[in-house]
């Protein structure tokens, strides 16, 4: 399993507790949940408003900062469904390491800071929410639609709630 986490925030001291062991915890809680059949790869990237915005407008052509970005590197062709990979000519796997590359989770931590004070929960909440809802993109899933939203949330929380992480 390879979880790559790199803190670029401009104070690293931001999130006084242990953000890169509570972030493995959710991404290997969540490789569980879905069930994932594989060893996985994952980049997480903790930065700032002024960076996420201009990665939003790069690659979304959205001219804000948003609290996370997820890029997938896989298509399913449904939710969670893994199936296809090994037969599938996508090239899902590192070739160096055999692992299922999953993709890339980007989270601001100015966000992550701001809205647990608006919300009322702790930036450790927020943090293992973000990482949690990045990590159900990861797999596929989405909340465009109110069904696909539906699912995405209930997942989310009973990820969280079997993390032992509420609100």
């Amino acid at each position: 399993m390879t979880i790559e986490i790199e803190n670029e925030y401009k104070d690293p001291k931001a999130l006084p507790f242990d953000w890169e062991a509570l972030i493995r915890r959710v991404i290997l809680g969540a490789l569980d949940y879905e069930p994932c059949p594989y060893e996985a790869e994952i980049n997480v990237l903790l930065t700032g408003n002024e960076e996420i915005h201009r990665i939003n407008k790069e690659y979304r052509d959205i001219d804000r900062p948003t609290d996370v970005l997820s890029f997938p590197m896989i298509d399913y062709p449904e939710p969670g469904n893994f199936d296809h990979c090994e037969d599938d000519d996508q090239d899902c796997f590192n070739p160096e390491t055999g692992e299922l590359v999953l993709g890339d989770i980007v989270i601001s931590v100015d966000k992550v800071l701001e809205q647990a004070r608006e919300y009322g929960h702790t930036p450790e909440r927020e943090l293992a929410f973000l990482t949690a809802h990045s990590m159900f993109h990861l797999f596929g899933y989405d909340h465009m639609e109110e069904d696909e939203r539906t699912v995405m949330e209930a997942r989310q929380r009973e990820l969280l709630d079997q993390l032992g992480i509420s609100r």
